[in-house]
């Protein structure tokens, strides 16, 4: 098991920064991806960013060159910096840990975080 606390989240205008972390504990961090998602109120849960164990990342066209996803296995904690802000970043954001390839597909992921609201005002 892995227990996955997201933090980090909060309301921030248009163009602004947030720094969100995912603190894992339980089974050794260091060998899973970790997965970013986010969902808006109505919305399916859709991928953000993901970096793999080995530290390759990978980015929606939606957030890419805005967005950097990051890991500190030492401290079993995942990041994700965003930059440049817009409204329709507004979600609730999820990180997830899991041992598949398939990136960006929510249900290649074994462990899920409560999740911590952004919100984004114009």
């Amino acid at each position: 098991q892995v227990q996955l606390v997201e933090s980090g989240g909060g309301l921030v205008q248009a163009g602004g920064s947030l720094r969100l972390s995912c603190a894992g504990t339980g089974r050794t961090f260091s060998n899973f991806h970790v997965g970013w998602f986010r969902q808006a109120p109505g919305k399916e849960r859709e991928f953000a960013a993901a970096i793999t164990w080995r530290g390759k990342t990978y980015y929606s066209d939606s957030v890419k060159g805005r967005f950097t996803i990051s890991r500190d296995n030492a401290k079993n904690t995942a990041y994700l910096q965003m930059h440049s802000l817009k409204p329709e970043d507004t979600a609730v954001y999820y990180c997830a840990a899991g041992t598949s390839a398939w990136y960006a597909t929510p249900s290649s992921y074994d462990y899920w975080g409560q999740g911590t609201q952004v919100t984004v005002s114009s």
